[in-house]
């Protein structure tokens, strides 16, 4: 019997794997972390090989003691805007991936909007002109690595997404591995019309990247390629389900309904907001993408991230010493009534939406001589929800109505105090459900959706469950106290 689906979420700092039924019950999962590589300040990078690696570690270690003959279909979620080149012939990257928080071409970015290109940019694809976004990237690979304009152009180099990379090399690699992606995959990379659903030539011309190194795009769900030649699977496995990070917690938080939000606190903090068959465009920095395609039609979504999230508790470890494990910040934090007047602002790879200031850096202020480790790990919790009440804010200027519910989930959404300062900041109430790796849930969904094991999105909203809701608690007072203090904090960044 073929009732399990094997869901790869590759993310930023480490890929899991989880094994899922047709109830939507975790049978499985393991992650295993691998090496960012940070060659000068702003530059973030990662060798795809370290990726492929962990992802094998992961879903060997997660199918341990499960039937492979079980497995029906393969899901891929991933790091969005990450991106590289790779031989067709070796499989072999061109240089190191691109990491989305990279910065390098914050300068280039400045001088296509110098030029008049943010207008069509973002009437086009939705986006803003940003290093964040994968063309820029991908010009900067090909303006710099010697030969590989050429061999892209010829059409001897791959380019993607991480989606992509893992796709081909599932597929067979070299002999004849499927070379595809996603519309929510595509629509992050300044190379995609949103309206037309197609690869756009004359941005493509633009940043000097060739169609011919640019995947074929396939729905979200349905079967594009089978397993062949990969050591830690059985061949013949439909590779089914393809998804971006935060568009597939999108689904696999259920929010089918226009108007139905999430927030993904991971590395970074996305929250997306459902707004149905028709792209939104944003007048208040946020950006217009792609949530999935299925069956031929496509949901749209607004989407404000924060570049910054779990990775300011991640910086408090390891860059400042203050403790050995991420988990301890709760405590830490909880042991100090508030911040005491101590700000952070997490602009550590720059400010995303609203404000889209690269340049930006992150600052703590307020500080006095009774500043504790305490406080300052509070202040960076504080901030880190205070980011996503600014993303929050403007969705809901640009969606005409307010959030009337925010889906959690992510590692920092265990982190109880962040959830309810969350909820008192937003002044809604935020609802975290059962399973929080709702990210692997979602290309799960996708790709038994892809293979007929479900039927429809029913599936998703039948094993969807609350574990606890966060409901705002704070005195009005108060909040505006706090935000009034955190938008003089980001001013200053």
């Amino acid at each position: 019997m073929k009732d399990l689906v094997l869901a790869i979420d590759q993310g930023t700092t480490g890929s899991t794997a989880l094994v899922v039924d047709v109830t939507g019950r975790v049978l499985a999962s393991a992650n295993v972390e691998f090496r960012n590589h940070f060659p000068a300040p702003g530059l973030v990078e990662h060798d795809v090989e370290d990726i492929w690696e962990s992802v094998g570690t992961a879903v060997t270690r997660a199918l341990a003691g499960i039937d492979r003959t079980r497995l029906a279909a393969i899901g891929i979620t991933n790091q969005r805007e990450t991106s590289v080149f790779w031989s067709a012939r070796t499989g072999k990257a061109a240089h190191r991936a691109l990491v989305w928080q990279d910065r390098r071409t914050a300068d280039r970015c400045a001088e296509l909007r110098a030029q008049g290109w943010e207008d069509t940019v973002r009437a086009r694809t939705g986006l803003v002109l940003d290093p964040y976004f994968s063309g820029t990237k991908a010009e900067w690979i090909l303006r710099n690595v010697p030969g590989t304009a050429a061999e892209a152009a010829r059409g001897a180099l791959r380019f993607g997404t991480i989606d992509s990379f893992l796709a081909w090399r599932l597929t067979g690699g070299p002999d004849g591995g499927a070379h595809v992606t996603d519309p929510s995959n595509a629509s992050r990379t300044l190379l995609f019309d949103l309206h037309r659903m197609a690869w756009d030539e004359e941005l493509c011309a633009l940043l000097g990247v060739p169609t011919a190194c640019l995947p074929t795009l396939v729905d979200n769900a349905g079967v594009f390629g089978h397993t062949r030649g990969v050591a830690f699977l059985p061949d013949g496995v439909p590779v089914a389900g393809l998804a971006g990070d935060q568009q597939s917690a999108l689904f696999g938080q259920a929010c089918f309904v226009p108007g139905m939000a999430k927030c993904t606190y991971g590395t970074g903090a996305f929250a997306l907001v459902n707004t149905g068959s028709t792209p939104r465009p944003s007048t208040r920095g946020m950006l217009t993408t792609v949530g999935w395609r299925v069956g031929g039609r496509t949901t749209y979504a607004l989407e404000g991230s924060a570049f910054i999230a779990g990775a300011a508790v991640q910086w408090l470890r390891d860059g400042l010493g203050f403790f050995q494990s991420s988990a301890e910040v709760e405590a830490l934090a909880e042991s100090v009534p508030d911040s005491a007047g101590v700000v952070f602002v997490p602009a550590l790879t720059g400010l995303g939406a609203p404000h889209w200031r690269p340049g930006a850096r992150g600052i703590l202020c307020g500080l006095t001589r009774g500043t504790t480790r305490a406080h300052i790990a509070r202040a960076a919790l504080e901030g880190i929800a205070l980011q996503v009440t600014d993303l929050l804010g403007a969705m809901s200027e640009d969606a005409g109505a307010p959030i009337a519910e925010l889906r959690v989930d992510g590692g920092a959404a265990r982190n109880n105090l962040l959830m309810q300062f969350q909820a008192d900041v937003l002044r809604t109430r935020c609802v975290r459900p059962q399973v929080l790796e709702t990210t692997g849930m979602g290309a799960a969904y996708l790709a038994g959706l892809g293979v007929g094991l479900w039927t429809s999105a029913d599936a998703v909203t039948a094993a969807w469950a609350t574990d606890r809701v966060f409901a705002p608690a704070m005195d009005d007072a108060r909040v505006d106290e706090v935000l009034a203090t955190w938008k003089d904090a980001v001013g200053k960044a």
